[in-house]
């Protein structure tokens, strides 16, 4: 499923309606329908996903949903008021019984209007509902002051908000319809800020419109005060801000309610070829990365569909009766020291565990002994260096020779330091189709580099850091990259001509002048060491398997996540996940 930006919203929406297919009217009554509909599944204790509303669950944990990680706790009184968008065990009981009314709180933009909308058919419907306005009725904005004017003729009652007067006891639930796609994600300013406090604070589950207010919609980042919600309707498409840390938290439950026709956003970009070649080389990586050309490339929510749709992959995979091992590749994984061996064996346990045919494992001659019989199916090679069981003593032509024949290369995990030029001196040595995954030391060692002056290579090339790694890769502070990390995966990707995989809660997949990809998969106890050297070992088995760069890497982090939620569903704490678990359940 595509995560649209804000820009891309409004360029669909404007398009529409200068088609004459679609008005502002339509599109919000749409809207508030759907959002009304919620609003009575919720408070009926009903859950929200049916028909015309789609929750994003995860495809391989039950229990973990694609977008929003947690549900905040939400009171559940006598009223049938669920604590989350689930049944609960006591809406039939209270049925027969009049629900409390709903709080509904109005911006004064498009994303008012909506709520305004939902509130009109939840009085039609039956449930008292009060409309809370953040600005003065005159200060609503086109569609939303007609629909203000219709909810009031169905009888909606509508308060100017004035902080500290509203008793929340009296509400059995809240929507938040105060900021939309239109806001940048700033500090809400009074009296929203305000409003949005005592909304958090009232103990009451809160329902979004589109996402929660004061997210920022294309990054995830979140002001302070943001709402807190129990579940987020969005309209159309899923926000990027939604399927980001920390939107996708403050969001909870994410489902998509369809306006009504298809969406294509205007003026977006494909990145089938780029993602295929490598990227256009006559356009420029910096009017790519720009603020409205990134916003408007596409960016994917990674689920089976999606591998299957954009990549043409299978999430697993199947194997011809007559293949051997020949047929899925030779991996060379150059990892691990004499204090550090952890790290190779569990990287190339993964390849193996990943379905390459064959693996060998490199590793100081130092320390090569004490490497045999630990994973009987791996082959060793004991690179010299002098007896010191460390990469610093080794040389990079010894490296480079391993790799001839070899059908991809995983450099990095547990490495160590490294003379300075040594990593230069490998990529000009290696086999120039080789396709490789940089990972770890490796990363560290390349952020000390120019490497924007390096020849680029024939074959793929995915550079996979955790956010720190990538702070020092594009020289930027690590709040920065975590305040837009599609932004900064599209950036560096697009500056270098590597796959980047940014690695963290939703893993970010970006393909050099092409798409980027968000992973739902994985879960907070893969937060522990080693899963990296997992990851790395998995993408390499794929890249030897003959997969392009980023196919390999959108299928690699979608199986480690998904092995990761299967791996914590069967300990009795995700706490207790080891890096071991993840190649188990590979």
């Amino acid at each position: 499923m595509r995560l649209a930006s804000a820009q891309e919203i409004r360029k669909w929406e404007q398009g529409v309606m200068e088609d004459g297919l679609l008005t502002a009217a339509a599109l919000m009554e749409t809207a508030g329908r759907a959002l009304a509909e919620a609003v009575l599944r919720y408070a009926g204790g009903l859950p929200l996903d049916g028909p015309f509303m789609e929750r994003l669950l995860g495809s391989s944990t039950p229990t973990a949903l694609l977008l929003g990680s947690s549900t905040p706790t939400a009171r559940s009184d006598g009223d049938g008021v669920a604590a989350s968008c689930r049944p609960h065990a006591g809406a039939a009981q209270h049925g027969t019984r009049k629900p409390k009314p709903w709080a509904i709180l109005v911006g004064k933009g498009r994303n008012g209007g909506d709520g305004l909308a939902a509130a009109r058919h939840l009085a039609v419907a039956g449930i008292e509902v009060l409309a809370v306005l953040a600005a003065p009725p005159d200060g609503l904005q086109g569609e939303a002051l007609r629909q203000h004017r219709l909810a009031e003729r169905a009888g909606v009652r509508s308060i100017h908000y004035r902080p500290g007067e509203l008793d929340w006891s009296r509400f059995g639930g809240i929507v938040d319809a105060l900021l939309g796609t239109g806001s940048s994600g700033s500090a809400p300013r009074e009296p929203l800020a305000s409003l949005i406090r005592e909304a958090n604070g009232s103990g009451l589950p809160i329902l979004a419109a589109d996402l929660p207010s004061g997210v920022d919609p294309d990054t995830g980042a979140a002001a302070e005060p943001a709402i807190r919600a129990a579940a987020t309707i969005t309209f159309g498409l899923p926000k990027r801000g939604l399927a980001q840390h920390p939107g996708a938290e403050l969001a909870g439950e994410v489902l998509v309610a369809p306006l009504g026709i298809a969406l294509e956003p205007a003026n977006s970009t494909d990145g089938d070829a780029f993602e295929q070649e490598g990227g256009d080389t006559a356009r420029s990586s910096r009017e790519a990365t720009s603020e409205s050309g990134s916003a408007a490339r596409p960016v994917f929510l990674l689920r089976p569909e999606t591998l299957r749709e954009r990549l043409s992959a299978e999430p697993l995979d199947r194997r011809a009766a007559d293949s051997h091992k020949g047929t899925y590749g030779h991996v060379l994984v150059a990892a691990g020291t004499k204090l550090m061996s952890g790290a190779g064996l569990l990287s190339a346990s993964a390849a193996l565990r990943a379905g390459a045919g064959l693996v060998t494992w490199a590793l100081p001659a130092g320390v090569a002994s004490a490497a045999i019989g630990l994973r009987p199916e791996l082959m060793l090679a004991a690179v010299p260096d002098g007896g010191s069981g460390d990469w610093s003593d080794s040389s990079p032509e010894e490296l480079a020779a391993l790799a001839e024949g070899k059908d991809a290369l995983v450099l990095g995990p547990g490495i160590g330091r490294l003379p300075g030029g040594w990593l230069r001196r490998l990529w000009e040595r290696l086999p120039p189709r080789l396709p490789l995954v940089l990972d770890a030391d490796a990363l560290n060692h390349l952020a000390a580099e120019d490497f924007t002056a390096w020849p680029r290579r024939e074959g793929g090339v995915v550079l996979t850091p955790h956010p720190g790694e990538m702070a020092r890769l594009a020289n930027r502070p690590t709040a920065d990259v975590q305040r837009d990390r599609i932004g900064s995966a599209m950036a560096y990707a697009d500056g270098h001509g590597a796959v980047v995989v940014l690695k963290g809660a939703r893993t970010v997949i970006a393909a050099p002048l092409g798409a980027a990809y968000v992973n739902p998969t994985g879960n907070a106890g893969m937060a522990t060491g080693g899963t990296g050297d997992v990851l790395a070992g998995i993408i390499g088995s794929l890249l030897a398997q003959g997969r392009p760069a980023i196919e390999a890497a959108a299928i690699g982090v979608w199986r480690h996540g998904a092995a990761g939620d299967r791996a914590a569903a069967s300990r009795p704490s995700p706490a207790s996940l080891i890096a071991g678990d993840v190649i188990e359940h590979l």
